[in-house]
């Protein structure tokens, strides 16, 4: 199951926000997943983490806030060095993806539910 790791920031256990969708998506393609938000919790049998996690070969980071939300996870996405940072419909921030693609990340302005039921993730 460690096909592509990915990281969700901003996961929530709200079942109607997307990116609890995307966790409960990303876990039915056999990805496994970390959840990150400011309160920790749970989706299922996932725990939500509230401590950004060290690096855990994260292959893949799907950006759940907004961009004025973003500039405290600069540094420690950088730090992961993932393959791509995927920013969801509402989290498109150029900066951020400018500094991901200097530093030789990939960036996709895309819907990580949509990547995943269209076999694109």
């Amino acid at each position: 199951m460690a096909i592509k790791k990915t990281l969700v920031i901003g996961a929530s256990s709200n079942p109607e926000r997307y990116s609890y969708k995307a966790v409960k998506s990303l876990l039915n393609h056999n990805i496994e997943v970390v959840a990150l938000a400011k309160r920790a919790g749970y989706i299922d049998e996932i725990p939500i983490v509230d401590k950004f996690p060290g690096n855990d070969d994260i292959h893949t980071v799907t950006l759940y806030v907004g961009e004025k939300n973003q500039s405290e996870y600069y540094q420690p996405v950088l730090n992961l060095k993932p393959e791509r940072v995927i920013f969801n419909p509402g989290s498109e921030n150029f900066e951020f993806a400018e500094l991901l693609e200097k530093n030789g990340i990939e960036t996709i302005e895309g819907c990580t539910l949509v990547m995943l039921s269209t076999g694109q993730f």
